[in-house]
């Protein structure tokens, strides 16, 4: 029996969509019609497939999103811990779960389950919505017989992620804001206000203070080609996204943001953060280093710090040390580096790895938070000087028109 994907028209003409379970298409397409449902589209749920094909069915493409997933995880750890078997866990996920694309991806989950295959190889069939790590810790799991305690570490794991990137966004949503409000207010008074008082200054004849020049100039082409600067904006980041997707050109730009005062600490911060703590729930749910740390790679998302894993990998599987290969990088963050190297030390990695993620994350939770604190005062100092820059350029020609008069 398979998981169907269906759209199809009810009586009152109105489209539904949803999941059912059949042995073959027309079985589904009979059962839509007992129902009172005009079939429009049946598709197996095949994850694998959609990404091939390239189809509109966005929901399997996409995934679940991040915050959903951390829910569903949760959830299925309670139902497990409650002594519930895993498809009787699955059929409750998919009654309570109010999207259609978590409905779809978790009907398919089950459907391969009841053709005898494992929960962690009927993850697999849909990766864009369970991450590597995801699924390397629920086979864990399964093989040493502690599937509930590690879905409650998974669900700690998710939840924790999920904050700490929700507290990054909303950190920097305020500042943002501010930005663009004045952008926009800056804009409005050079391309609508100045020109309506600088038009006095042309009947004069008067010789106009060069800011006063400098503002009529950046006015009058603004005016004159403003949507050209927007296309050519637009136009220069759609070619920066696509240059991005050159390996080469990637890396190179990872570099330089490694380099740069202030995101380069973000992300040394953000990546040295999920290494440590994907490491050690991994190595704390029985997985041996190695197998671990080829499933931390993909959580890491700068390059440069990403190859330095892949690096570190190399020089562990030959008998090398994780904190002197990671340490001689140089990228990641010193304290990260003396926990680990004192958990290979003691024989207590998954506990110093947790410390470490622990540490590296309030370090990082600080340092956003005196970052936006500090951003905030020097916003209004930057309006400040353009909003003077604009009423200096404006009224430095008026006190000469009056000193002229007197």
């Amino acid at each position: 029996m398979a998981a169907y994907e269906y759209q199809a028209l009810n009586a009152m003409g109105h489209a539904v969509n949803g999941v059912m379970e059949g042995d073959a298409e027309r079985q589904v397409r009979a059962a839509l019609r007992e129902r009172g449902l005009t079939p429009l589209q049946v598709e197996v749920i095949d994850q694998r497939a959609e990404s091939r094909r390239g189809g509109w069915r966005f929901s399997l493409r996409r995934g679940i999103p991040g915050s959903e997933l951390s829910l569903l995880t949760r959830q299925f750890a309670t139902l497990i811990h409650a002594g519930l078997t895993i498809e009787e866990c699955l059929n409750a996920l998919i009654e309570q779960t109010e999207t259609a694309r978590s409905r779809a991806v978790l009907a398919g989950v089950r459907t391969r389950l009841l053709e005898g295959q494992s929960l962690a190889r009927s993850l697999a069939q849909f990766p864009d919505s369970f991450p590597e790590i995801f699924r390397s810790m629920v086979d864990a799991g399964e093989q040493s017989g502690k599937l509930d305690e590690v879905l409650e570490r998974l669900a700690d794991y998710t939840e924790s992620r999920q904050a700490l990137q929700q507290k990054v966004i909303l950190a920097f949503i305020y500042p943002a804001l501010v930005t663009l409000v004045a952008a926009a207010v800056v804009i409005g008074l050079v391309v609508y206000v100045v020109p309506q008082v600088t038009r006095v200054f042309d009947n004069t004849g008067q010789q106009l203070p060069l800011i006063t020049k400098i503002l009529i100039t950046v006015s009058d082409s603004l005016r004159a080609g403003g949507w050209w600067w927007l296309l050519i904006a637009v136009g220069s980041l759609i070619a920066f996204r696509l240059a991005l997707r050159e390996p080469h050109l990637r890396l190179q730009w990872h570099h330089l943001l490694l380099r740069m005062p202030l995101v380069g600490r973000l992300l040394r911060g953000t990546n040295a953060a999920r290494l440590s703590s994907t490491l050690g729930i991994l190595t704390a749910s029985g997985i041996p280093l190695l197998t671990a740390m080829q499933s931390s790679i993909q959580v890491v998302t700068n390059f440069p710090m990403r190859a330095a894993v892949e690096d570190a990998l190399r020089q562990v599987r030959e008998g090398g040390s994780l904190a002197r290969s990671l340490g001689k990088t140089k990228l990641f963050p010193p304290m990260v580096i003396h926990l680990i190297a004192s958990g290979e030390a003691t024989g207590k990695l998954d506990r110093m790895l947790e410390r470490a993620a622990n540490a590296q994350t309030r370090e990082l939770e600080n340092w956003v938070r005196a970052l936006t604190a500090l951003l905030e005062p020097v916003l209004i100092l930057v309006m400040g000087a353009i909003v003077l820059f604009i009423v200096l350029a404006i009224l430095l020609p008026i006190f000469e028109m009056n000193q002229l008069i007197k």
